[in-house]
């Protein structure tokens, strides 16, 4: 039995819970020789510490194993002393391929500086839906064929640089009410309408041959009525293997999300399904006992022929390939190679930067009143949110009168009295959106009434475009809060260009 579950740990890409290895923890990743370790925000203090946690892990489970990272760009950045890539959707407000397989490049090139060699990004979804409550910046807009184009070209940079891509998440995650995290998700489209929007860009990666593929925890009823595409045999297996001919990597999106686990609540069962759907690689996040678990139920389906070895043979070869073509060998990154990709990541930023409306700034001797919500939490994939005070501590610089006035978001109404004492004082009004979800009713009715004061005013959007159609004023729109779009952000206030083409459709 020791062998066949070093086989199916093989198989599995687990977390772990901090920036160290405690000894349980060595001996749960020694038991299994896990085949990848996912790396999050919680095992992360600095890259001299995640270069060390990268090396111990590759010692205890062998230099084949795959380190893997979300390092997206934008608001899905699991380590930020790194250059940060803005967002996908930031990449779409430019149109420009070489600059998105730039910025793959430079994310590369970091990433593989510490050893880790696999990348769950970019993202392929087409975001249609304005309501899509986790893809939204994520996506590199609601345009097919550009998306296609971004993305790819991003992960073209990623690649060359040494780091596998993987594509997600597939067949599309863009046109959803619902997170996959919390539900599961449906997506009732009729097949020609899937080719030509979800399907579109994911097939021009498999053409392409990109490294490897994420699953999507969704229902597709033309396809499958039965399953969610990682559990689906017939998309899995019919549709990317056979009908597109994809042999690379297919790796699971993470199993502990209630999409799976709602559905099926025996982790061990969803993971051998997973894996005979087509999955070569079972994201099976969460506590040991759970990890154990889907270790144990793999290994016994391979013990007893559930798992043909065929089939099991076909997986492990790819998950080598991928480790020989994508070496976790630390490469060197220069310090002037890190300031040169700096300075790329600010020019990203600077380039999306859109005007929506007849955009009018302050001057420098205005007296701003700066509004915004006291808190902008992260969520689901988002491990954090933006500070709204920090943009406002860098405007201070420019703008000395700058006045700053925090609303609760829940209660936005009770600084309206406030705010309208403080207008008469004020030359000029900031309006800053900082959610990724929709604006409540509450905060779009303080903003209207902000912009009723007679004063000049603006609408910095700064993370979710779509708040645009809610204020329906003149805006700003950033897709995104990471220091080099506040710092492009602030030259932008300031009367530097702001060349960005809004990605996605608005309504009306």
């Amino acid at each position: 039995m020791d062998e066949t579950l070093r086989l199916a740990g093989r198989l599995m890409g687990v977390d772990i819970p901090a920036p160290e290895l405690d000894d349980a923890t060595r001996a749960h990743l020694a038991k299994y020789r896990f085949g990848s370790v996912c790396l999050f925000r919680k095992n992360i203090r600095d890259r001299h510490q995640l270069a060390r946690l990268v090396a111990e892990l590759r010692e205890i489970l062998g230099p084949e194993c795959l380190i893997s990272i979300d390092q997206e760009g934008g608001a899905v950045q699991r380590t930020t002393d790194l250059p940060e890539a803005p967002a996908p959707m930031a990449i779409g407000a430019t149109g420009d391929a070489g600059l998105a397989e730039a910025v793959g490049g430079a994310v590369g090139r970091s990433l593989i500086s510490l050893g880790v060699n696999w990348n769950f990004a970019p993202s392929l979804d087409v975001n249609t839906n304005p309501l899509n409550p986790v893809i939204g910046d994520r996506s590199f807009g609601s345009d097919p064929q550009k998306v296609a184009a971004l993305g790819l070209a991003w992960a073209k940079g990623l690649e060359q640089a040494g780091v596998m891509a993987c594509v997600k998440h597939f067949p599309g995650h863009g046109d959803t009410h619902l997170d996959s995290h919390l539900d599961l998700p449906t997506v009732g489209k009729p097949r020609a309408l899937l080719e030509r929007l979800e399907f579109l860009p994911f097939r021009r990666a498999a053409e392409a041959g990109v490294g490897s593929f994420m699953t999507a925890h969704i229902v597709y009823p033309e396809l499958d009525p039965d399953y969610p595409a990682t559990l689906s045999p017939r998309i899995l297996g019919g549709l990317l293997r056979q009908e597109w001919g994809y042999d690379g990597v297919v790796v699971t999106d993470s199993m502990d999300m209630k999409a799976i686990t709602k559905f099926s609540p025996d982790a061990g069962a969803a993971a051998v399904r997973a894996f005979a759907a087509g999955a070569d690689m079972v994201l099976a996040l969460g506590p040991k006992p759970v990890q154990a678990a889907q270790a144990e139920a793999l290994a016994k389906a391979i013990a007893e022929g559930t798992i043909p070895r065929a089939r099991l043979e076909h997986s492990l070869e790819r998950l080598a390939r991928a480790a020989r073509a994508f070496p976790g060998t630390p490469r060197h990154y220069s310090a002037q190679a890190e300031a040169a990709d700096r300075a790329l990541m600010k020019e990203a930023a600077a380039r999306s930067l859109t005007r929506h409306g007849p955009v009018r700034l302050p001057r420098p001797a205005d007296r701003v009143l700066f509004v915004a919500p006291d808190v902008a939490p992260g969520e689901s994939a988002y491990e954090n949110g933006p500070a709204a005070q920090d943009l406002a501590r860098r405007l201070k610089e420019r703008f000395p009168g700058l006045r700053t006035l925090a609303y609760p978001r829940q209660q936005p109404q009770a600084v309206l009295a406030s705010a309208q004492a403080a207008a008469k004082e004020s030359d000029f009004i900031l309006y800053v959106s900082t959610t990724r979800q929709q604006l409540s009713h509450a905060e779009a009715e303080l903003a209207q009434a902000l912009f009723a004061l007679d004063k000049p005013a603006l609408h910095v959007a700064l993370w979710n475009p779509y708040h645009v159609q809610v204020v329906r004023q003149p805006a700003l729109i950033t897709y995104g809060w990471r220091p080099p779009t506040l710092e492009a952000l602030v030259e932008a206030l300031s009367g530097a260009e702001t060349p960005g083409k809004l990605p996605v459709e608005l309504a009306g």
